[in-house]
């Protein structure tokens, strides 16, 4: 045990559903012998093991289970059955700003806090100054904390958790607080405390940061521990997950020693498999393929490939589509389905930095259109154009002929793209009399999350080869 921070074995957490009140009351007063409630397994029998000095992240879906693997890990909530054991001093950034009394001034918090996590008044007089300066709230940390902002609250919460050096750091989606400022100041302390070799166990839904600080990862689905390994691994796991690809019978054990595939493997495997799903689509339908500028364009019509063949569902439904998203256009032709893949052929909204991945649009076709124009843009969160092409520019003669047809225009492309959150826009259009038609155009319509292990400066990775020579 002296070389692990943590260890769970076989960690249950059950929680007793009622479909009334009453029920509830009547087990609670032993007036029946009935079993009136259904168990419901937030964790079930979860094992895992940290070493001291690594960075393990923790991923899965909403409800999965790994807010509440923390929670018992940090002595918040306590398991049903199975064996905790922590070897370290714990810092938990999990509800920050828990246990503040909204009465109290900032000063007399932190001391609150401080005392409660287990320092001397004389230790937290040590780390006062550090604190105040990390928080960076000014005179308002004399006053009382129900005079905050939301912001100053919080970075006050994540100054005292931050900076109480402790052996073992938890974080649960807690990174990205206030503004880019103090998020950039939280990654540095973060980094700060991976180059001391002090134990993070970390949970988020940025695959982005999963993938560039954990050394391995656990993930988690219905409350099981469904694989474990490394980043990337069960990151491409975890894709499969949301998007329901995932076989349920699956061994989790098998998961986890699953062979690694060398890069040169992985690059062969993905070329592999892009010119297999051209060939099959060039076998099985009478539309065309053309490789134009660098790009695979495939046009179809008459069928519906790549999974969006089917008339009972839609393969979109998978992906993180935009309540809000705007959507006009005359309906002449219509979009009415669309896909992202990767390389596998997975249908996902998350993207791995350097892998081809495929945009799909279905559109169904209402009248004759001689020269439709199918497109697609990519922006980031704040509407910036980052790239996008249509059938125009890439030099694709397109026509809608028949109305009542349905055709797949899909676009392959290699994501050069710095990590970060974009949005998908999509298009049809076309030019009668000398004006623009806009049949249909849906803006903003899905969110895609590009996961990088390196960014560089600006929008786009230059892809550069480093040379450096010793001259004497």
């Amino acid at each position: 045990m002296e070389s692990l921070a943590i260890k769970v074995a076989n960690v249950s957490k059950v929680y007793k559903l009622y479909d009334r009140p009453m029920d509830r009351l009547k087990e609670a007063l032993r007036l029946t012998k009935e079993v009136r409630y259904r168990p419901h397994y937030a964790l079930n029998d979860v094992s895992f093991e940290i070493e001291k000095g690594e960075t393990v992240g923790i991923i899965g879906t909403n409800g999965a289970g790994k807010s509440t693997i923390l929670k018992i890990i940090t002595g918040v909530l306590t398991q049903s059955a199975g064996d905790i054991v922590i070897d370290g001093r714990i810092s938990a950034l999990l509800e920050l700003g828990a246990g503040f009394n909204m009465e109290y001034t900032g000063i007399e918090n932190v001391y609150l806090n401080g005392t409660m996590i287990g320092f001397s008044k004389e230790e937290i007089d040590k780390k006062m100054d550090s604190i105040l300066e990390f928080a960076d709230i000014g005179k308002f940390v004399h006053q009382p904390v129900k005079t905050y902002s939301s912001g100053m609250f919080i970075r006050l919460a994540f100054a005292v958790a931050i900076n109480i050096e402790p052996e073992i750091l938890i974080v649960d989606e807690a990174l990205s607080v206030g503004d880019v400022f103090f998020q950039a100041k939280c990654y540095k302390k973060f980094e700060e405390f991976r180059e001391e070799g002090r134990t993070i166990l970390f949970v988020s839904h940025d695959l982005g940061s999963i993938s560039r600080y954990c050394d391995r990862v656990i993930l988690l689905n219905h409350g099981t521990k469904l694989g474990e390994g490394s980043p990337k691994d069960m990151i491409n796991l975890y894709k499969k997950v949301l998007v329901t690809q995932l076989d349920e019978q699956v061994d989790p054990g098998s998961l986890e020693s699953d062979k690694m595939s060398t890069p040169d493997e992985e690059v062969k495997d993905s070329e592999i498999d892009i010119d297999q799903r051209v060939d099959q689509e060039r076998a099985n339908t009478n539309g065309s393929v053309e490789i134009i500028n660098g790009k695979t364009l495939m046009v179809e019509q008459g069928t519906m490939g790549f999974a969006l063949n089917s008339k009972d569902s839609q393969v979109k439904q998978f992906l993180n589509i935009n309540p809000n998203y705007s959507d006009y256009g005359n309906k002449s032709a219509e979009i009415i389905d669309f896909a992202i893949y990767d390389d596998q052929g997975n249908v996902t909204g998350t993207l791995i930095k350097g892998m081809l991945f495929t945009v799909a649009i279905k559109v169904r076709v209402n009248k004759v259109i001689p020269s439709p124009i199918v497109a697609f843009v990519i922006t980031n969160v704040r509407g910036e154009e980052i790239s996008g092409t249509n059938t125009l520019y890439e030099g694709s003669k397109l026509t809608f002929d028949t109305a009542g047809q349905e055709v797949i225009v899909t676009f392959t492309q290699e994501m050069n793209f710095q990590g970060g959150e974009y949005l998908l826009s999509l298009g049809c259009t076309g030019y009668e009399n000398g004006n623009l038609a806009v049949y249909h155009r849906m803006y903003d319509i899905c969110g895609i999350s590009v996961v990088s292990s390196k960014n560089t400066a600006g929008r786009f990775d230059m892809n550069s080869t480093v040379e450096i020579r010793v001259v004497r």
